[in-house]
């Protein structure tokens, strides 16, 4: 069963791509969603399992891992409230190679996928979206695979603070060093090295899994070019909207 804390008030312009829809494609689609619960580490799909549910994160973040045959993984994007998990519905393929993972727990709205492959074919604003959402993943992508060839560890931390950063509603991250070094495919003492440089500079501080950012310039400066990248096309194909909670319509 999933866990729904009914004081917790969310709609679903908490997500940037449904709040920059037109009010009467909201309308539709906000008929057909379904406020979840997502705990820490909860796979949503693993590898070429048929995508049953498309995901509006709203201050949850879900990062999409690829999984060797020996068990590693790596991280190859993140998802948060600027964006949707299941491309694949729209895109044709229905599976990926991937695996969906909840990487920081919170709320999300879900949608049956025959449903949203519906909404997506029924409206020429939401398929135009989702389209420049998907070139703006390819990009983030890209520039991981990049990132982990190329960069330190250090940066690669840096940067992956940073892209978590962006998709949360604080500056709290709440994550073991374990889980963040199966994120990056790095050894864990690799991480815990990276973090600790990072807490005698003042940056964070860490303490039993969790992060708070304390000076995010700071941050920024230590990342590499590869967090500016991904940024700055994110908001040149996807324009941040301001969350409406009071104007619109969820029935």
């Amino acid at each position: 069963m999933t866990f729904i804390d009914t004081s917790v008030q969310h709609c679903p312009t908490e997500n940037h791509l449904v709040a920059a829809l037109p009010l009467d494609v909201q309308r539709r689609l906000t008929k057909n969603l379904e406020l979840v619960h997502l705990p820490l580490g909860k796979v949503l799909y693993e590898s070429g399992d048929t995508l049953r549910y498309a995901y509006f994160p709203i201050d949850c973040i879900i990062s999409m891992l690829y999984v060797m045959e020996d068990g590693a993984s790596a991280e190859i994007s993140v998802v948060g409230n600027e964006g949707i998990l299941g491309t694949a519905l729209f895109m044709g393929g229905d599976s990926t190679p991937s695996r969906a993972i909840v990487q920081s727990a919170g709320y999300a709205y879900r949608m049956v996928g025959h449903r949203f492959k519906d909404e997506f074919d029924r409206h020429t604003e939401m398929l135009m979206l989702l389209l420049r959402y998907t070139q703006a993943l390819i990009t983030q992508m890209a520039q991981t695979a990049v990132c982990n060839r190329h960069h330190s560890v250090d940066q690669q931390l840096c940067r992956w603070m940073l892209l978590s950063l962006d998709r949360l509603p604080s500056n709290n991250l709440i994550m073991t060093q374990e889980l963040i070094a199966n994120m990056l495919g790095v050894r864990r003492e690799s991480v815990t090295e990276a973090a600790g440089k990072l807490q005698k500079l003042g940056v964070i501080a860490y303490h039993r899994g969790h992060i708070k950012v304390l000076h995010r310039n700071k941050l920024e400066a230590l990342s590499c070019e590869c967090y500016a990248v991904v940024k700055k096309e994110t908001d040149r194909l996807l324009p941040r909207q301001v969350p409406r909670k009071n104007g619109h319509v969820l029935n």
